[in-house]
């Protein structure tokens, strides 16, 4: 295992292996943030407008009926779910690439936000659940986009029940430590959409679940659009939190003299919380 120094709030601290490093970025410069912030925001934006064009190639080729249809007739196209506007080349070729990269960023928007939290929480099982459960529905996303609905459905199905399921429980989580950790006086800032935006995701998973049961498949694909954006409005929130810290990854030669990897994590995780 290599050996790395990490740099956090201006003094550098010896460490094994590669390590990742969250500092408070409010001694840089009052009127700037760090760019770290934009990392949930362009995740939001890319997977949104990705969806959205596989959306409008499924449309054009005929494959599914448009969203503003007010009635689908038996024996038309296909209603306009997600999964099947993405079943079918060129708009399935699209939507695999738009799943994996938002899994790629989910995940590392889910770590990021571990190791922000990490020096903060007196019991991290909260933070370490809120971290499997992203782990998990980002594990979803990539099953969702490489095993089209036509292909293999129980995988699909599995990939969209850890999405939809853990990503739900994710973020009632997430909101619960964004109020009662308060980064920066900021809790109620932030929490407040949170708590609002959980339960919205939580309402129409479950008027999703209902409307698909009684067959009722254009409001289900209408509710599953809305709840996926709102699954993406979430993650952009990270922004908030994310403006004030950096994260920085160093490595260095291995030297027998530098500390283990868990003692050098737990000293940095002390030195973040006494510079707070």
């Amino acid at each position: 295992m290599g050996a790395g120094r990490v740099l956090c709030g201006g003094e550098e601290r010896t460490c094994a292996s590669i390590s990742l490093c969250s500092a408070d970025c409010a001694g840089m410069d009052g009127k700037k943030c760090s760019v770290w912030m934009f990392l949930p925001l362009v995740f939001t934006l890319f997977t949104s407008a990705g969806l959205w064009i596989v959306y409008f190639i499924a449309v054009e080729d005929n494959k599914i009926i448009a969203l503003n249809v007010p009635e689908r007739k038996p024996g038309s196209k296909r209603p306009p779910y997600i999964s099947i506007a993405g079943d079918a080349p060129p708009a399935s070729c699209v939507f695999s690439q738009v799943m994996n990269m938002a899994a790629f960023l989910a995940l590392v928007v889910a770590v990021l936000r571990f190791i922000q939290l990490k020096p903060k929480v007196l019991n991290p099982w909260l933070n370490v659940s809120g971290l499997v459960a992203l782990c998990l529905a980002s594990f979803g996303m990539t099953l969702l986009g490489n095993f089209q609905l036509s292909n293999d459905e129980e995988i699909h199905n599995v990939g969209t029940s850890l999405t939809f399921g853990f990503g739900t429980l994710a973020c009632w989580i997430q909101s619960a430590l964004t109020l009662k950790i308060n980064l920066k006086n900021e809790g109620r800032k932030a929490g407040i959409p949170r708590v609002a935006l959980s339960a919205g995701i939580t309402l129409c998973v479950v008027l999703y679940f209902i409307l698909m049961a009684q067959g009722i498949h254009m409001y289900a694909a209408r509710i599953q659009w809305g709840l996926v954006m709102c699954f993406l409005c979430y993650f952009g929130t990270f922004a908030v939190e994310f403006r004030h810290y950096r994260f920085e990854i160093v490595c260095s030669e291995y030297q027998e003299n530098f500390l283990s990897f868990s003692e050098s994590l737990s000293e940095a995780s002390e030195y973040q919380t006494d510079q707070v």
